[in-house]
């Protein structure tokens, strides 16, 4: 075992494994135990059964807060099924209690975009993705949905397709890595991605959990798969299209929250939770219609030449703190390349940009833009793309 790994948590808490008695707390709440861990989940099954007026649904509005990478929601009821998110009350919250606006005027607006199927409360019951505009109608700091919707109206005809590889890790309620040994950290990395085994994989029941709830809500997630370091997972959703992938995302995010409440467990993005493992990111995959027909190899390289004259203007939107994160985790090593240098390469997992070798076999397909943190705003990363690759912005 080294004697050199460290656990980071961002901004929750440091633990040296060299001093693991003596953590030092950097700021953030700190759990001690999980309330919700030991809650039956039996007998909320007793009240989803009781009957619901048949002209009431519940709608749970979702929103991202002021710190651009964490979400908050609330529930209202309506006495109609909606069909589209035009058809639903643009709402308020109190944005001075999540970092959106000040106490004296702190009425900050929720814009219904994007509908999608309570796997929770079943039945008519909805998920509601929402950006967020300030008491004069502008929108708010984080809203980078907005700014994504004008760059695809713009690219519509070019039918830009993301899929986005979601990477993050489960924590206990001591914020350690999940099924870490008390004091210490597991053998090196190795015989953990796509594992089997009760020594090898924690917390699968989660995983599976989160998988068919996708499904149910439906969010397109097409794969799921233990990552290189235990705890680590990923999970995989697309092709959509335009800035519905980002409401995708955002939602599937949501989804693995929610559930990590009734296990106890906590999820983090963070992009390099441990020094000397593999951190987290959020690798996407981007294609336009060119470069999915005939020869369209050609239309990828011209994509690629364009992403490499604009390289620190992505690295900057592709974490919430403009590029510190990323600076943990892109060192060139641990299947990634420098945040300084840009590179691309055929089925090469430590460059910037990666051509599937399928890819350069059919010359046709997409391109993997491996920079983008795992916890980055995928709508940031979506209008990013487009407008550096189709509209030459």
């Amino acid at each position: 075992m080294s004697k050199n790994v460290n656990l980071v948590v961002r901004e929750t808490k440091v633990i040296d494994h060299r001093k693991p008695d003596n953590p030092k707390i950097l700021s953030g709440p700190v759990l001690t135990n999980s309330p919700n861990a030991v809650l039956s989940k039996t007998l909320l099954g007793r009240y989803y059964d009781l009957p619901l007026p048949e002209d009431r649904i519940l709608a749970t509005y979702i929103w991202i807060d002021g710190t651009g990478e964490h979400l908050r929601c609330k529930d209202r009821t309506l006495n109609f099924i909606p069909k589209a998110p035009k058809d639903l009350p643009i709402w308020n919250f109190d944005g001075s209690s999540t970092g959106q606006s000040d106490g004296h005027n702190s009425d900050t607006f929720l814009y219904p975009r994007a509908l999608y199927k309570d796997p929770f409360r079943r039945g008519n019951h909805i998920l509601v993705m929402c950006d967020t505009y300030k008491y004069n109608m502008e929108p708010t700091e984080t809203n980078h949905r907005l700014k994504c919707q004008d760059a695809y109206d713009k690219c519509k005809e070019d039918e830009p397709w993301f899929g986005i590889e979601q990477e993050y890790i489960l924590l206990d309620s001591d914020l350690r890595p999940f099924g870490w040994p008390p004091g210490g950290f597991p053998p090196p990395q190795g015989p953990y991605y796509c594992g089997v085994g009760a020594n090898k994989v924690f917390a699968r029941d989660l995983v599976e959990a989160h998988y068919r709830c996708c499904l149910f809500a439906g969010i397109p997630i097409c794969g799921t798969n233990a990552e290189v370091m235990p705890s680590q997972w990923e999970f995989q959703v697309g092709p959509s299209v335009g800035v519905n992938a980002a409401d995708d995302l955002w939602v599937a995010r949501y989804l693995l929250h929610r559930l990590a409440e009734e296990y106890g467990v906590i999820v983090s993005f963070d992009p390099k939770p441990v020094q000397d493992w593999n951190g987290s990111g959020a690798h996407t995959n981007f294609s336009t219609k060119k470069m999915r027909e005939e020869n369209g190899i050609i239309e990828i390289e011209k994509a690629i030449d364009k992403l490499s004259k604009v390289h620190m203007k992505h690295i900057r939107v592709y974490d919430p703190r403009g590029g510190k994160d990323n600076e943990r985790r892109l060192t060139g090593l641990h299947e990634t390349a420098s945040i300084n240098d840009f590179s691309a390469g055929v089925a090469n997992r430590g460059s910037s940009i990666r051509i599937p070798r399928s890819v350069a076999v059919d010359k046709k397909g997409y391109l993997e833009d491996r920079r983008p943190a795992s916890n980055c705003d995928p709508y940031a990363v979506v209008d990013a793309l487009m407008r550096t690759c189709i509209l030459n912005e």
